[in-house]
């Protein structure tokens, strides 16, 4: 337990440094604008379409760097192009980068615009990299006597650092910064700054292009630099070392120079400003109202605001404030007590591990709004507390609010403590909201959306952090703040919940479905780990075999996993046709040496292909076997934030990708067996899911009439197509119409349709037509959604569950239409997935219901699995048959296909 402690720390005004110098902070625009761009999903984009990703992370960072760093001085240097003095030196120079994003290059201009706003000068010179612009304007402010900062993801720049010059290099996306001082750099690199560039002439700079010397790394480099005094001197020497690595040192002394010269920084770069002219005057605040208007900044304005050097901040726009908790002191056996008093929007932090299908956890943190929290040692409790603890958490009517509910359960599980009455999942809810987002990190939601950071406040008063004495005992201020943040954060998102009609998904489907999964998890599925093994054996074997074979026919070894020495061996030594032209050559991914296969047939094609294909199952079996826990079952981990669509995703290992219909997913599925005490393994899954979805949601008479004549669907929508009799609807027929209508599900093109079946594109298009005349409904639905999305700006499902596509509306041709493929496929895929989750909350609450101890394993793509107590089968295939059926009214009937056995390849159907 904690001391009660309440305090307010007063935030601290931007200004100059403590030291009295003046501070000049030095970013590299383009190198930090590139790391908020793949840090942030492009779904942050205005109403209008424009993504703004990049800008917001930049001037996020900018924001924070302005509030801790106090800058009195700023500049900002950017890449004018490609070609520089560099390149034309070496022109393979940054020849590997891969071409700037259509939706990077949009925001570039906004980022100077919100500059400009700030009155904070930006440089760019012709010929001129940002960073040498930088190492000029850091060399001038030493002379001027004025502490440096440099912000930059490049390197490079390690070679500015000195006493008076330091370099902020981000260690996690955008907004951790590692400082970079002198004795930073030596205990990293093994080397004071100056001879860095000495170093990374000899290890090379793989994002630069720049090549190593092979067999030399980090370590070794190091050594050689500081036995000989530098590189010039270890050139000279060169004969001198001794070894393999002194043979490719002495290989590579051109490359090793070349490196050393073109990883020098200009430091006399002709500049149009000087220091003096960077000076932080004050911000233009109409302007920045005007542009976080346009790109619809929202809280980043506030807090944009809150750091204006004039000191104009507590005038308008205050940052968001910082919070007083008051971290109770609670005496032995008044926990529940304190607890009982708890508001109905409480804040619950888990501190723990969690592991497949459990973890363990040490303690728990509960806030209030208000500001009330607690923290409690799980280790620690006494008898009483214990119990009122575990009644707590168990007790559905205690409201409770956690950031990823189903992870906090597991740890809480191992503890023999029950997790009930969660009523928000800030986790799930940032999922709904976002569903394109790449994770939903608690910290990062608290800054976008509260304008905060979920960090305890510095003695001086971080601003926009949370307010909370330093002094005394420490432990559980993180936590308690984390609590909070969820509570808070749980208000926020509540709101845009409702905004996005999504709040009946979280409360009706993903909260309960994550008590439903947490049970799954922890249950596993068991593993005839003997049978793996030889299975493991075997596909080694087949992989040993499929090399020699395909070694024979070439008359030599190579890699076969190198493109290079396989683009050596298909396009030089074997002359076949040459394959899509990319920048290391042709590709070897594996659609084209298919394609390549059926063009030419090669017998080396043909073992290559299989050393794919059998290596690629060796790889699964390996990890299935190293998953297998010592309870003897596997425990996957069923990831509800992952797929846009809505779909589970499967990891740890991820069970969805062993091959359903080839023998060797046959052969994998045989290891997942019943468990003992248990009879047989039950499965049940729905038969053409998303072509019933397609004939509910297009209305299409024919297709709905399909379904409802009980035949074959592609053999009747065939002979509708053809114009021929169903019996006379031939295997060829029925394989094209199959291929068409799953095809179009999932926006697929006459082009795309020609490449599947092997046609004439041409061909494709009157197979197309023919059908859309046929099935009139579904073609106008197909080219109604995209419409409807293109001027809502979003997709939904059955259930309302909403995709934001902002690329439906860009200018750039090739993100449009992938936009529109997403648009066609989130509707039909999405309601799948709502299907699927709706029937396992009614599989899971009618097992219950009836007592059964039959329990739900698995679910993998519109399958689920089912583990039958003995005596139990008939009752729980009812459960299954049901339940399944009754998920979901469409305007034609879900049916749901059954199997039973001692294996899940024995219960398939």
């Amino acid at each position: 337990m904690l001391s009660g402690v309440t305090s307010t720390v007063p935030s601290r005004t931007p200004g100059k440094p403590s030291s009295g110098r003046p501070r000049l902070l030095l970013i590299d625009g383009h190198s930090m604008a590139y790391r908020a761009f793949y840090a942030l999903p492009d779904t942050l984009a205005t109403s209008s379409g424009q993504i703004t990703n990049a800008v917001y992370g930049f001037t996020s960072m900018l924001t924070n760097l302005l509030r801790d760093e106090q800058p009195t001085h700023l500049a900002v240097a950017f890449d004018a192009g490609r070609v520089t003095f560099r390149t034309e030196r070496f022109p393979e120079y940054k020849g590997t980068r891969l071409a700037t994003p259509d939706a990077f290059k949009g925001q570039v201009p906004l980022i100077k615009e919100v500059l400009d706003t700030l009155n904070v000068a930006s440089i760019e010179l012709a010929g001129i990299e940002a960073d040498d612009i930088l190492a000029t304007l850091a060399l001038q402010a030493k002379a001027a006597g004025m502490e440096v900062l440099v912000c930059s993801g490049d390197r490079d720049t390690l070679q500015l650092v000195n006493g008076d010059v330091t370099v902020l290099y981000p260690k996690k996306g955008v907004s951790e910064l590692a400082r970079m001082d002198p004795a930073a750099v030596e205990a990293k690199y093994g080397v004071p700054p100056e001879r860095y560039p000495d170093l990374a002439a000899l290890v090379g700079e793989t994002s630069d292009n720049l090549p190593g010397v092979p067999g030399v790394g980090p370590k070794t480099a190091a050594k050689w630099i500081t036995a000989h005094g530098g590189l010039a001197a270890l050139l000279d020497a060169a004969d001198e070392i001794k070894g393999k690595a002194g043979e490719s040192l002495r290989t590579h002394l051109d490359q090793v120079r070349i490196n050393r010269e073109l990883n020098a920084l200009l430091t006399d770069v002709e500049l149009p400003l000087g220091v003096d002219d960077l000076a932080l005057e004050g911000f233009d605040r109409e302007a920045v109202h005007l542009v976080s208007d346009t790109l619809q900044f929202g809280q980043l304005r506030d807090r944009l605001l809150a750091v204006d050097p004039s000191g104009a901040a507590e005038e308008e726009a205050p940052v968001a404030p910082g919070v007083e908790l008051d971290l109770a002191d609670i005496a032995p056996g008044t926990l529940g007590t304190w607890l009982a008093a708890r508001s109905a929007h409480v804040g619950v932090e888990v501190a723990g591990k969690a592991v497949a299908g459990g973890g363990d956890a040490w303690a728990i943190a509960v806030a209030e709004p208000g500001g009330a929290a607690a923290y409690v040692d799980l280790t620690q409790l006494g008898p009483e507390d214990e119990k009122a603890l575990a009644a707590w958490l168990a007790d559905p009517a205690a409201p409770k609010i956690l950031h990823g509910a189903k992870v906090a359960a597991h740890m809480l599980a191992a503890r023999n403590l029950d997790l009930e009455g969660v009523t928000f999942d800030t986790e799930l809810a940032a999922y709904l909201c976002y569903p394109d987002q790449r994770g939903y990190d608690l910290g990062d939601l608290a800054m976008r959306h509260l304008g905060r950071e979920l960090k305890v406040a510095e003695p001086d008063g971080a601003q926009g952090a949370l307010d909370l004495s330093l002094e005394g005992e420490t432990e559980g201020q993180a936590e308690a703040v984390r609590a909070h943040g969820v509570a808070e954060l749980a208000t926020a998102l509540a709101g845009e919940l409702a905004d996005r009609g999504a709040t009946h998904l979280l409360d009706d489907v993903e909260l309960p479905l994550s008590g439903v999964l947490a049970r799954m998890e922890r249950i596993g599925i068991a593993a005839d780990t003997e049978y793996l093994t030889g299975l493991e054996k075997q596909f080694a074997q087949g992989v040993a075999d499929a090399a020699a074979e395909a070694y024979a026919v070439i008359g030599r070894e190579v890699n076969l996993g190198s493109p290079k020495q396989l683009q050596e061996v298909l396009f030089d030594q074997l002359a076949m046709p040459k394959t899509k032209k990319i920048k290391t050559g042709y590709t070897t991914d594996a659609a084209s040496l298919q394609d390549l296969y059926v063009k030419t047939e090669h017998p080396f094609l043909a073992h290559l292909l299989t050393h794919r294909d059998v290596a690629r199952l060796r790889v699964t079996v390996e990890g299935l076997l190293k998953s297998v826990a010592p309870d003897g079952r596997i425990h996957t981990t069923f990831q509800q934030t992952i797929a846009a669509t809505g779909r589970l995703s499967s990891t740890d290992p991820n069970l969805q990708n062993i091959p359903i219909r080839t023998e060797a997913g046959r052969q994998i599925r045989r290891a997942f067996q019943v468990g003992e005490g248990y009879e047989s393994l039950l499965t049940a899954d729905y038969s053409q899911i998303e072509m019933r979805i397609m004939a509910h949601l297009s209305g299409d008479e024919g297709l709905i009439a399909a379904f409802n004549s009980g035949e074959d669907l592609h053999r009747y929508v065939g002979s509708r197509v053809f114009e021929v009799a169903p019996a006379d609807v031939t295997p060829e027929m029925r394989s094209k119409i199959k291929a068409m209508s799953y095809g179009l599900a999932y926006g697929l093109s006459a082009f795309g349709l020609s490449q599947q079946l092997n046609i004439a594109t041409g061909e494709a298009q009157t197979l197309m037509d023919d059908y859309f005349e046929r099935f009139g409904g579904v073609r106008d639905y197909l080219s109604g959604v995209v419409e409807e999305a293109r001027a809502t700006g979003y997709t939904a499902t059955i259930l309302g569950r909403r995709r934001y596509l902002p690329d439906l509306t860009s200018d750039n041709r090739q993100r449009r239409q992938m936009a529109e493929r997403m648009a066609l496929n989130a509707p039909i895929q999405g309601s799948a997935a709502d299907i699927i989750k709706l029937a396992m909350l009614k599989v899971q609450h009618e097992l219950d219901a009836r007592g059964l101890t039959s329990r739900l394993l698995l679910q993998v793509h519109d399958e689920l699995v089912i583990e039958v107590a003995p005596g139990e089968r008939a009752a729980a295939e009812d459960v299954l048959r049901s339940q399944m059926g009754a998920a979901f009214v469409l305007n034609v009937p879900l049916d749901v296909s059954v199997g039973t056995g001692a294996t899940w390849h024995e219960a398939g159907h």
